[in-house]
């Protein structure tokens, strides 16, 4: 949470880093310029923070993983659901509020927002981060197998990173929109690891029904495949 509110600290009272900023956004579209082939992908990319694919991402992996959990018979199943829920419930809240309070500009080959609400943070880009994430780390303990666990460990991350660059890469976003909304995720998706890390205690200190820890015993269902908390 220090990194976002530092960036917004920077953006609010202007000067070099805003200036830096504008000089990265200026590289970004020079290389869109120069590649307009992929203009459609990072089109496409930027569409994965819209609420209306995000979200239910988020929901059928919140859904799949508590229904998993609760027919294992784990306590506290409804634990890390609760919280990728909660996560996603209060990202809207805080992005609003920030950007309404910094009202930062567009970049200058966008339309201004009819809400008359300001650019930082990126909507998109925290809203993409937040479902993505959460999900990644909603299904990571149940992922069976090293290339599905690989998968969602580096490569929601890759796709984040790739959504970020491409809501610059559009002019859709300053740099320094993009990167708060990272920094802003990071503390929320803490609260989602941190709801694993005590749901999984919570297992595992779990009696079974001989009345022994449920560690290793009938109680697990085989499906926690992983070796450690998630994220």
């Amino acid at each position: 949470m220090a990194g976002f509110a530092v960036l917004t600290w920077l953006v609010t009272a202007g000067g070099a880093p805003v200036r830096a900023d504008g000089r990265v956004l200026h590289r970004f579209l020079r290389a869109a310029a120069a590649h307009p082939g992929l203009d459609s992908t990072a089109h496409y990319l930027c569409k994965l923070g819209n609420i209306q694919v995000a979200v239910p991402v988020l929901l059928a992996a919140a859904v799949w993983t508590g229904w998993a959990a609760r027919a294992a018979g784990r306590p506290r199943w409804w634990l890390p659901p609760a919280a990728a829920a909660l996560a996603m419930a209060l990202l809207p809240v805080v992005v609003t509020v920030v950007k309404d309070a910094v009202h930062r500009p567009p970049p200058g080959q966008t339309v201004p927002d009819p809400s008359g609400y300001g650019y930082f943070p990126s909507g998109h880009t925290a809203t993409s981060a937040v479902a993505f994430g959460a999900a990644a780390l909603l299904l990571l303990p149940w992922a069976r197998g090293r290339a599905a666990r690989v998968l969602l460990g580096a490569g929601t991350p890759l796709l984040l990173l790739a959504v970020g660059c491409a809501l610059v890469w559009c002019d859709y976003h300053w740099p320094l929109d993009v990167l708060a909304s990272w920094c802003l995720t990071l503390t929320l998706l803490s609260g989602v690891a941190a709801a694993q890390v005590l749901a999984r205690a919570a297992h595992h200190g779990a009696p079974d029904a001989a009345g022994s820890g449920s560690s290793g015993g009938a109680a697990d269902d085989g499906l926690n495949c992983s070796s450690g908390s998630p994220g």
